[in-house]
């Protein structure tokens, strides 16, 4: 298994996903995979698709791009930017939210573990309406 290419063709993937492509996610995961971020846990193909299939539920144009990637043996560090629009608040602001993944490949060169990086509160909380009044004075008054 060549790492390297296995973490670019993840990161052309996750690149170029759509709603009709996270079928596909058989090609760069291994059926047994856990994924873990702020909001979920799961193990196993049907866990992570359902979590890619809500995103295109939930958002309106979500789309990655990897910014980096660093290679290690049998695993890799990818950093990405996630860029999206919300459909019930602002819906016309391109939101960002950046983060990393630090993902580890099986024999064959599939993802067995994926886990996401991100500042849940700076890069999504703050951003909300109502929230994000409250998550700012939370972070000022914990500064000064």
């Amino acid at each position: 298994m060549d790492t390297r290419q296995a973490t670019q063709q993840l990161a052309a993937f996750f690149e170029s996903l759509s709603p009709h492509s996270v079928s596909q996610l058989h090609t760069v995961y291994d059926a047994q995979a856990r994924f873990k971020d702020p909001f979920n846990e799961v193990q196993g193909l049907a866990g992570i698709e359902q979590i890619f299939r809500h995103m295109y539920v939930a958002l309106d144009q979500p789309h990655f791009v990897v910014t980096h990637q660093v290679v290690d043996g049998a695993q890799a560090f990818l950093t990405w930017e996630f860029r999206f629009r919300f459909k019930r608040f602002d819906t016309h602001t391109l939101q960002t939210v950046r983060g990393a993944s630090h993902v580890q490949f099986n024999a064959q060169g599939l993802v067995t573990m994926h886990r996401d990086y991100w500042d849940a509160a700076e890069e999504l909380y703050e951003k909300l309406p109502v929230v994000g009044g409250l998550m700012r004075w939370l972070k000022k008054r914990a500064n000064t």
